[in-house]
């Protein structure tokens, strides 16, 4: 049960609605819930849901990041579900297309088709542990807790992949939130959750990546601003979150 808490770190410290909020707290309480009565195969459904929305929180960041290299991965999907993605409000929208299509989506952050084969792999064994046919696919917990260690692997693998696009979005972010007058929000902790952590999607993860950010290298007209940015966010989750 705790390694498979890890997950926490890789999903969103917040979220923007109260409703993505509540459910990934119940996706947490029925895998916790099930796993501690030894329901398995039910606890395995609810921790590929939250793997899956870890995914969509990536996928989401490529999108507000790197808009035109996401445009380029919505090559060979319909109109309508290229429009509905495009146009969706919350990383979520990710659920309409086809969960072996989605990782495609991942290529964008340089995941071979090796590594997205095995990823995809969690959704076959997720489609036959919901199906009504009669199989127990989880009959103890050393059977889940080996699918939960390759689930993490996958996990901590596209996470080293998005390091350029969470530094990329805290670049953006920087440039456009160090001018106080200009920015949404006065308060610069205001700022960082509301603009970067909310806005984003970001994770503890995440966040460790922005703090590894090289700050004191940094050259421009807008460094002393900048830097106290940067200071605010130290201040606010340290030097390793």
């Amino acid at each position: 049960m705790d390694d498979a808490l890890e997950l926490a770190e890789y999903l969103p410290l917040n979220f923007k609605s109260p409703m993505e909020q509540t459910y990934v707290s119940l996706l947490w309480e029925t895998f916790e819930e099930n796993y501690s009565h030894g329901k398995y195969q039910f606890a395995f459904l609810a921790y590929h849901m939250l793997m899956m929305s870890f995914v969509y929180f990536n996928i989401w960041q490529i999108k507000k990041t790197w808009p035109e290299d996401f445009r380029k991965g919505l090559i060979g999907f319909n109109k309508e579900t290229e429009s509905k993605i495009q146009n969706g409000t919350s990383p979520f929208v990710f659920s309409s297309v086809n969960e072996r299509s989605v990782f495609r989506f991942l290529k964008l952050i340089g995941c071979n088709h090796e590594s997205i084969g095995r990823y995809a792999k969690f959704v076959e064994v997720r489609n036959n542990a919901a199906h009504a046919n009669g199989n127990t696919f989880f009959e103890n917990q050393n059977q889940l807790d080996e699918q939960i260690r390759d689930m993490l692997m996958a996990v901590r693998e596209i996470q080293n992949q998005s390091h350029p696009v969470v530094l990329n979005c805290y670049e953006q972010f920087l440039n456009q939130s160090h001018h106080v007058d200009q920015r949404q929000y006065e308060d610069a902790g205001d700022q960082i959750r509301e603009i970067l952590i909310h806005s984003n999607y970001l994770s503890r993860k995440d966040i460790g990546v922005c703090l590894n950010y090289d700050i004191l290298n940094l050259q421009d007209d807008h460094r002393e601003s900048k830097v106290s940015l940067h200071v605010a966010l130290r201040e606010a989750f340290g030097s390793e979150p």
